[in-house]
């Protein structure tokens, strides 16, 4: 289990939940499929997946959630395609228009109809608590996303005080400035990055697999462009796209992780599932502070 993208929350207060805890205020909002006339249902599911009943899994005190939302797939074109073959006969055997009033009545009951026949789809997102270090990190590239998640975990669990992160210096200031100088020890530029005009509206330059130290950046730089997104990796062992909101995008764990990833012998998914998260978060654990010291360390305000 690797997170690719990442919305950082820091605890407020201190969590003295422990994975039994956690498990047993978790069932009581356990997902359940759609049934009936459902549209939509969501609840916790277990993040091991089909291998555990457990809907918290820990690792070195780090505790792992997983929130499913399952929908139900009944496009409108299918809809409307029935209620015309219903109006056509109707107008056919009675000869007679069918009014609006008529339509709707016959609209709903087409959806009613279908709706049981429907496929469904599913949405994991994946986070985990980490309450030694005071974090609540959620694998998703939406903060809407993320959002949705912490409220359903807060009305699961009566209260959860957390609080987005917000660092000493500004974030757009200090990734432009790792482009016109040199970004902070232990860090390295990618190839990727995003440019935009400061103004509403302005423009936006995107790049990948490019020279970041070329001159068409330098460039764009000079001319009073700043600095949205930018790839970076650290110590040789993760890469990401670092935003200006904080936000971490495709992260990649690199070799020397997945080299000790792998020598985890066995293939048991569930062994092999705990060996990953452990390695993960302790490696996050490590990467997290460094990446925030690099914008002057969380603003304690």
């Amino acid at each position: 289990m690797w997170f690719r993208n990442l919305q950082l929350y820091r605890l407020v207060d201190d969590v003295t939940l422990d994975a039994g805890r956690l498990h047993e205020a978790l069932s009581a909002d356990r997902f359940r499929p759609c049934g009936g006339l459902d549209t939509v249902s969501f609840g916790w599911a277990p993040p091991a997946g089909r291998t555990s009943t457990q809907l918290v899994h820990s690792a070195n005190g780090r505790l792992m959630i997983c929130q499913r939302r399952e929908e139900r797939l009944l496009p409108a074109a299918v809809v409307r395609e029935q209620v015309e073959e219903r109006v056509d006969e109707i107008t056919e055997r009675e000869a007679r228009p069918v009014g609006r009033r008529e339509r709707r009545e016959l609209r709903d009951a087409v959806f009613v109809e279908l709706l049981p026949r429907a496929f469904t789809r599913s949405r994991f997102v994946y986070a985990y608590i980490d309450p030694p270090s005071g974090w609540l990190v959620i694998d998703s590239h939406s903060a809407r996303q993320a959002e949705d998640l912490l409220s359903a975990l807060r009305g699961t669990l009566g209260s959860l005080r957390v609080r987005p992160i917000a660092v000493a210096r500004d974030p757009t200031s200090e990734l432009t400035r790792w482009l016109t100088g040199s970004p902070p020890r232990g860090f390295r530029l990618g190839d990727e990055c995003e440019l935009r005009e400061p103004v509403d509206q302005g423009a936006v330059v995107r790049g990948r697999r490019m020279d970041l130290a070329a001159g068409d950046v330098r460039q764009h730089l000079d001319n009073g462009m700043v600095v949205g997104r930018v790839a970076i990796e650290w110590q040789d062992r993760v890469a990401c796209v670092i935003g200006d909101d904080l936000g971490i995008r495709r992260l990649r764990f690199l070799d020397g992780v997945l080299d000790e990833a792998g020598d985890v012998a066995g293939d048991d998914e569930l062994a092999r599932f705990d060996a990953d998260f452990a390695l993960m978060v302790l490696e996050l654990a490590r990467f997290l502070p460094d990446l925030l010291q690099a914008f002057g360390g969380i603003d304690a305000d």
